[in-house]
């Protein structure tokens, strides 16, 4: 138990050191971990004192990806799975194709055994889910082209993943497996024939979706009757752990069962339950996982063949690179965007140690070829997250600084108004269209060609070009117009396009949207004082339409809102004097919201019945209906 102990609190240290010099240093929480895995492996510290060791703690710490996958699948709704199937079918098939054809091509050039290029080839073709996904989250990409696109490769290769398995056994054409005996990796289906072992491994799918169907939720409704939420996590424990044993008893991905399992579960009542309850095991057992990888790394191996891995490994990311970038250039993806999605997705996965497993298993891999994969695929996983912060860093600002002279020639303006609007995405159109409603048309200008294109075909008038440039202003009539809004999700740019105008257009009235408060405080300091926070409005709007519910009066619920806004406005005028001082400002927050609570109750006392009963009379109510 100590030794348990002992090691446990050397995990955590590891984590708790490694990870946040990553995250400071711009580098990710995951090439923290795998620093710390490293940093304890046998190679360095020594805590993990042998490969087998690093392996053990490897298969315990998988349950993370298991987690992960199952959380996937829980958000990923049938249709919306039908929804994406261009993305998947399209452009993750592709590319697990063309991998898979060319790994296996090389191989058969290398008069390496067709059946052994083959299991190369299908394993090369993965790459991690962890990794990618968890670096898109952390730089907010998984709703940009980029993010999507990675995620539909990401779920065609955990599709592929069965028929993958499923093909691995007919490879030894019925014979029995000469490696099993010698593989940790035992399942009910070994000593079956390859045809067999794949109907069997269809017949575990299928267990896996009827009990999803049908099993779990009759299971989740009895214990959450309960009302004991630890009990129901213990459930959401039971179901995910209940089916990686399935899985592993037919010698299958716990993974793959958990996502299959997580979409069927997606339709569920206790969705989000079940997410909320399993997300700090899985955030915790990914870390772990993580680390493990980076302690398995051999670097005995590695040093004493290093020209073959490191050839092998350098060479499996170039290949998959080029591959990638020529499918997000038939994608018509930008250069930095389809960079960052060749890149990201150029290492070998982690379902790919389950693929060389079941290989060893099978007779297909003898040990030194299993070992030397195994060493690639950690060796990528490691690499991969140091090319993406490079990248980050250096590439894409060298990038945006030379297609600023490369880029799409600006549009030639041919009208002047007295209103410029920058930005015509959700916000902007929105604005746009309220305008040319009320008969104030706009010169409007955004930077996105593809977006440009697409508006034009909807019939608006916009034309292409970078707000922040003051030869386009110029054109765009910035002399003679009298107000300008910037419509744009990005507080730097609105800096930039408001310093712009203090220098070029001091004439003009600025119009600012901000995200929220702190964007507004930037703003504020520069002397901006049309400033539009995207959520107050909707937040109060929602809260009038609340107290009309409630049965509040019309005018009272006008009333209070105004004033709500304006004391809102004030305060932001107090506080953004204490925003780099964390106690004033919180101090000061309390007093201005006592202040404001105060107030508004002092004006929900005054006597308004007439005047609120008048906006609420039928005939007011007819006025407006017929308007």
């Amino acid at each position: 138990m100590n030794g348990f102990l002992a090691n446990a609190i050397l995990y955590i240290l590891a984590a708790i050191i490694c990870v946040p010099i990553a995250k400071k240093l711009g580098m990710g929480s995951v090439l923290g971990y795998l620093f710390a895995g490293i940093l304890i492996g046998p190679y360095l510290l020594g805590f993990i004192t042998n490969e087998g060791q690093g392996q053990d703690i490897m298969h315990a710490t998988e349950f993370g990806v298991v987690m992960m996958l199952f959380l996937i699948g829980l958000e990923l709704e049938p249709k919306n799975l039908w929804k994406m199937r261009q993305l998947i079918v399209k452009i993750g098939l592709t590319q697990v194709l063309a991998t898979s054809v060319l790994v296996f091509g090389i191989g058969l050039l290398l008069d390496v055994q067709w059946q052994i290029s083959l299991a190369i080839g299908l394993s090369m073709a993965l790459s991690s889910t962890a990794i990618v996904l968890q670096s898109l989250k952390e730089k907010n990409q998984m709703n940009t082209p980029t993010g999507r696109m990675s995620f539909g490769v990401l779920l065609m290769q955990d599709i592929a993943v069965i028929p993958i398995l499923a093909l691995l056994p007919l490879l030894i054409f019925g014979q029995a497996a000469p490696a099993a005996e010698a593989s940790d990796m035992h399942g009910l289906i070994d000593t079956l024939p390859g045809w067999a072992q794949t109907l069997s491994i269809f017949a575990a799918i299928g267990i896996v979706v009827l009990l999803g169907r049908f099993g779990f939720g009759p299971l989740l409704n009895w214990v959450a009757k309960t009302r004991q939420r630890e009990l129901f996590t213990a459930s959401a424990l039971l179901i995910v752990v209940g089916i990686s044993f399935l899985m592993e008893l037919v010698g299958l991905s716990p993974a793959l069962g958990a996502f299959l399992a997580g979409v069927i579960l997606a339709n569920s009542p206790y969705k989000h339950a079940l997410e909320s309850d399993l997300e700090p095991f899985k955030g915790l057992l990914l870390g772990l996982f993580f680390m493990a990888v980076g302690s398995t790394i051999n670097f005995s191996l590695i040093f004493n063949n290093a020209s073959t891995i490191i050839s092998l490994t350098l060479g499996i990311i170039l290949l998959k690179t080029i591959i990638l970038l020529v499918i997000g250039k038939t994608k018509k993806l930008k250069l930095a965007s389809n960079l960052s999605f060749a890149i990201g997705l150029s290492q070998v996965g982690e379902f790919s140690f389950v693929t060389y497993a079941f290989a060893l298993q099978l007779g297909i891999f003898d040990q030194s070829i299993s070992d030397t994969l195994m060493a690639v695929t950690a060796l990528s996983m490691t690499i991969t997250p140091i090319l993406i912060v490079v990248f980050d860093k250096y590439i894409v600002p060298a990038i945006n600084k030379s297609s600023e002279t490369i880029e799409k020639e600006m549009d030639n303006i041919d009208e002047h108004n007295k209103v410029i609007l920058v930005g015509f995405g959700h916000f902007g159109s929105t604005l746009g269209r309220f305008l040319r409603a009320n008969g104030v048309e706009a010169t409007i200008l955004d930077s996105d060609p593809d977006r440009v294109e697409y508006l034009r075909k909807m019939g608006f008038k916009v034309y292409f070009g970078d707000g922040t440039r003051a030869e386009l202003l110029h054109s765009a009539g910035a002399s003679e117009a009298t107000i300008l809004i910037s419509a744009i999700d990005n507080t730097d740019y609105s800096i930039k396009l408001v310093e712009l105008c203090k220098e070029e257009f001091p004439h003009l009235e600025v119009m600012i949207r901000a995200k929220n408060r702190y964007d507004a405080f930037e703003l504020m300091e520069m002397g901006v004082k049309n400033i539009y926070r995207e959520h107050l409005d909707t937040s109060i709007r929602m809260g009038e339409d609340v107290l009309k519910k409630l049965g509040f009066r019309a005018h009272t619920v006008h009333r209070l809102a105004k004033q709500f806004r304006d004391y809102d406005e004030d305060a932001l005028k107090v506080l953004v004097k204490f925003k780099n001082n964390r106690d004033e400002y919180i101090s000061k927050s309390r007093q201005q919201i006592e202040m404001q609570e105060s107030l508004l109750s002092g004006e929900l006392m005054r006597k308004f019945s007439v005047n609120d009963h008048t906006w609420d009379s039928d005939s007011i109510k007819e006025a407006t209906a017929e308007d």
